[in-house]
């Protein structure tokens, strides 16, 4: 069975998308995604610096915008949603608004228009502290657990494999470092806030005045939710947990939990892909990935295709 997985904010280097705009199609898609969400996602992706596309307002709709461009290469003809080849879809974070759009709950349009909401939305309530985020990478779990409430901060991501995020104020932030959790590293993450806390309230409550204005549509391939791990059916639920998901922690280690339970056998990253392969090639063994990272990596995506998705011609 075939996975593919959308990464989250954090992903993006500067220069990512250039090589990708040689693919017939893509540069089309980008510059009419880009009038959608009022950003020249183009120049983003390929001239700006680290620093730009750090801000979260950049960031977002760049990475939705070049995971659905590469979806659309991978399967020719299905626009960004994908057929019914593939076994199930997820993302991290701001991936899971990919993930919808592959699953044919958000149409690309509807998709660019959200995430921009989203970043500005995110980005106006990481303005009012200034907070951040930290990976935490071994440790006992229970230790590192307790550290990161002793310091007040929230366990904002479980990755699995032994990575937490920990996500606080910048001063809470520091102190963790100063006092890390025995036998872990502490690494500042390149984000602008601490995302998926109570710091994003404010970002949740614009989207759900946004939110009743989109028509969805019913997922048409499983579609895996970072808030438990669920594979969920309605497009309306996936609406509310894109909405909710904003303040809640990202429980990736369930989503790979769901997968294994699920029969995955090949797990696909769309660019800037790197992050949740490795995730996966740690958690899941046995189970084949791909980080598609540039064009050059497309002849082994379609061998991968190949071997792991249904047939050609399986409803979706």
């Amino acid at each position: 069975m075939l996975v593919i997985v959308a990464p989250g904010q954090g992903a993006q280097t500067p220069g990512f998308l250039a090589p990708w705009l040689e693919v017939d199609g893509v540069a089309d898609r980008l510059h009419w995604w880009s009038a959608v969400a009022g950003l020249d996602l183009v120049h983003y992706g390929t001239e700006a610096d680290a620093d730009t596309i750090r801000d979260t307002a950049v960031a977002q709709p760049l990475l939705v915008a070049a995971g659905m461009a590469a979806g659309s290469v991978l399967f020719p003809g299905s626009g960004s949603s994908l057929t019914g080849r593939v076994g199930a879809v997820a993302g991290h974070s701001v991936g899971e608004i990919t993930a919808a759009a592959f699953a044919r709950v958000l149409t690309p349009e509807q998709a660019v228009a959200f995430v921009r909401q989203r970043g500005l939305a995110m980005a106006g309530a990481a303005a009012e502290t200034a907070t951040g985020m930290s990976a935490v990478l071994g440790g006992d779990p229970d230790e590192v657990a307790a550290k990161i409430a002793e310091h007040g901060l929230t366990a904002a991501n479980n990755n699995g494999g032994g990575q937490i995020v920990a996500a606080g104020t910048l001063e809470q932030l520091a102190a963790f470092k100063a006092d890390p959790p025995a036998k872990s590293k502490v690494i500042a993450l390149s984000v602008a806030g601490a995302f998926h806390t109570q710091h994003m309230t404010a970002g949740v409550e614009r989207l759900a005045r946004l939110a009743p204005g989109l028509t969805v549509r019913d997922p048409r391939t499983a579609y895996v939710s970072n808030a438990d791990g669920k594979a969920v059916d309605g497009g309306a639920e996936i609406l509310g947990r894109l909405v909710s998901q904003v303040s809640n922690p990202v429980r990736w280690d369930l989503c790979m939990e769901a997968l294994e339970r699920l029969g995955a056998t090949c797990v696909i990253e769309v660019p800037p892909a790197g992050t949740l392969t490795n995730l996966v090639k740690r958690n899941l063994k046995g189970v084949a990935t791909l980080a598609l990272k540039t064009p050059d990596d497309l002849d082994k995506a379609r061998e991968l295709i190949a071997e792991h998705a249904a047939p050609e011609g399986t409803p979706s």
